[in-house]
């Protein structure tokens, strides 16, 4: 459906951070991502009709179907006009009755489950706990009328006489369920951007910022889908049998396409000096660069041709110029972190990728030179020059050997043999090089979300800016909502392990400045007391306080080495070599001490 599937989690907003929306409780969407770490724990569901509004329906219960229902039946309402186009063409019509009468039935069957689905789970809704008649009140809320709207006709059907045509333009009801997703992402837009002007509203709206939420996914998506379905037209156009069939279907499209793609230009550059990339004092300056940029290019060149064709028609034929409709499909990179990541890639590898990139070079010539000299005299058509044995060099060396052409001579051959070795080698260096960065790279990408979270975290709880930054950033690298939570409770495990760790840190050293000052005053009141002498500390201080017993330790040993330094170690070695003056653990002790000293 949409070319970028975890982008919808990431910014689907603040629906459970401002409540359900009134009447449409049950249509509320997702947490963010980095909303769901922060979120309540959700009590367990009760009972059978508890366990399937909590899989299904609710919009505040992270990880179940809600939103690949949403998904699945805007896919199927947004296929639905097509149906009807292509209905009223008979060759199409009569050709695929079978087909057209499936999808029919199969979305009336999809949308008749979740009516009733969504009536049996009602008393389940936040705004219906514990009320009476919650299935009369679920049924007179707005978006269940049309719920009802999109199926009841098919049913009348049954018992009332309604002709084909009638039914069919009925049928575009089933359009209005679009409102179901369309109207909380409406609200939640609205509410993230109050106060903000009309170019702000509609930077917000076409470009990825904080406060963009689900209606710029539900604004790309649609994006998507016309891209996807204008190069499908453009490549079916080539099809003559198809094209004399659908001429004025394909022109409708492609007047769609365009009038849909320049709307989007128009509103990009309209609205690019919100970009904190392009502001500028002056706007035509802002617009000036985003015009010169990549996807801007892309998105010119996208409606460019029609254009040229329908005001130069007259004096040029301008017709080869279609083709070039195709670059439309690049405008799906500018939903594919992918490609950031592969610029990335390139950039950072370029002089790897030069230098494999000169040794394929440097083979591809001399194979070709070889298999000139070998193989021009067996077969001058074939390896007429170098430069035509440059083809052949190519597809040999990248293992492909289309047969057109190939050695005949035994040195040729054998020249062939080791050379299709070689650039089995040679021709995956910058494949793997490539893949290794690319991998790398996106190990840096997470490991920087990381450190961005560790950021947003510092202060112990997220703020309502930083929750919306975390949901842009985790948007643009296209986590998914698993790995976005997966490093949420990461970097809090590791942040209360070093707050742990420091909290132990400031201890010891209280617990150290402690003992330090209880044997300075003993220190004190020794030599108060016995002249200056060397003071010692009780062995109920050092019994019941571990740090003063090892300060002790550490003034004796030091008491130890002034004396080691300070007297000559062989004039005491005698006196500790005596049984019976010194004991073997102090024998041991002072030879250590001596042996440091020496």
């Amino acid at each position: 459906m949409s070319s970028t599937p975890n982008t919808q989690h990431a910014t689907h907003g603040h629906h459970g951070h401002h409540g359900h929306h009134g009447s449409h409780g049950d249509h509320g969407t997702h947490h963010g991502h980095a909303e769901g770490s922060d979120a309540p724990t959700l009590p367990a569901p009760v009972g059978i009709r508890g366990n399937i509004y909590a899989a299904l329906f609710d919009p505040d219960r992270p990880g179940n179907l809600q939103p690949f229902i949403d998904n699945f039946t805007m896919a199927l309402i947004v296929a639905i006009p097509f149906a009807l186009l292509f209905e009223n063409v008979p060759e199409v019509y009569e050709a695929n009755q079978g087909l057209f009468h499936f999808f029919d039935m199969f979305s009336l069957g999809v949308f008749t489950i979740e009516y009733i689905l969504r009536l049996y789970t009602a008393p389940e809704m936040a705004e219906f706990k514990g009320k009476s008649g919650s299935h009369f009140r679920w049924m007179v809320m707005p978006m269940s009328i049309i719920d009802l709207a999109a199926i009841l006709p098919f049913y009348l059907s049954l018992f009332l006489p309604l002709n084909v045509g009638a039914l069919r333009a009925i049928r575009l009801l089933r359009l209005a369920k679009l409102s179901r997703i369309l109207i909380p992402a409406v609200q939640e837009f609205a509410q993230r951007n109050h106060g903000k002007t009309v170019r702000q509203k509609v930077h917000a709206l076409i470009f990825q910022t904080p406060t963009s939420g689900k209606l710029h996914v539900l604004l790309d998506n649609f994006l998507v889908i016309w891209v996807l379905i204008s190069v499908v037209a453009v490549i079916l156009e080539t099809v003559p049998s198809i094209h004399d069939i659908l001429v004025w279907e394909f022109k409708l499209l492609d007047y769609i396409a365009v009038a849909i793609f320049s709307t989007e230009y128009v509103l990009r550059l309209y609205s690019v000096p919100e970009e904190p990339e392009f502001k500028n004092r002056y706007d035509s300056l802002s617009r000036l660069g985003y015009a010169k940029t990549r996807n801007a290019i892309i998105d010119l060149l996208a409606v460019l041709p029609f254009f040229l064709e329908v005001f130069l028609h007259h004096l040029f034929d301008l017709r080869f110029l279609r083709v070039f409709r195709l670059m439309r499909l690049l405008k799906l990179t500018r939903n594919s972190g992918a490609m950031d990541t592969l610029g990335k890639v390139v950039i950072r590898e370029w002089r790897v990728l030069y230098a494999a990139g000169f040794v394929m070079i440097l083979l591809v010539i001399l194979t070709a030179s070889f298999g000139y000299l070998l193989e021009h005299e067996a077969q001058p058509d074939k390896f007429e020059n170098i430069p035509q044995s440059i083809y052949w060099a190519v597809i040999t060396l990248a293992s492909v050997g289309y047969g057109d052409i190939s050695p005949v001579t035994p040195g040729g051959r054998a020249m062939t043999v080791i050379l299709a070795f070689l650039g089995i080698g040679i021709f995956a260096i910058p494949a793997g090089l490539l893949a290794s960065a690319f991998t790398d790279q996106l190990r840096l990408d997470r490991e920087a979300f990381e450190d961005t979270v560790r950021e947003a975290l510092h202060d112990g709880h997220l703020s309502q800016d930083e929750k919306e930054m975390l949901e842009a950033e985790a948007a643009r690298l296209h986590l998914p909502r698993t790995e976005v939570d997966r490093i949420m409770k990461k970097v809090r495990h590791l942040m209360a392990q070093e707050l742990l760790e420091e909290r132990e840190r400031v201890h010891e050293q209280h617990a150290r400045i402690e003992a330090m000052e209880v044997l300075k005053q003993e220190h004190e009141h020794s030599a108060a007391g016995a002249g200056g002498g060397g003071g010692s500390v009780s062995y109920e201080q050092i019994a019941g306080n571990p740090e003063v017993a090892f300060e002790q330790a550490r003034i004796l040993i030091g008491q130890l080495r002034v004396l080691g330094t300070a007297v000559d170690p062989d004039k005491l070695k005698p006196l500790f070599a005596s049984p019976e003056r010194a004991t073997d653990q102090e024998r041991m002790v002072w030879e250590l001490v001596a042996r440091k000293a020496g």
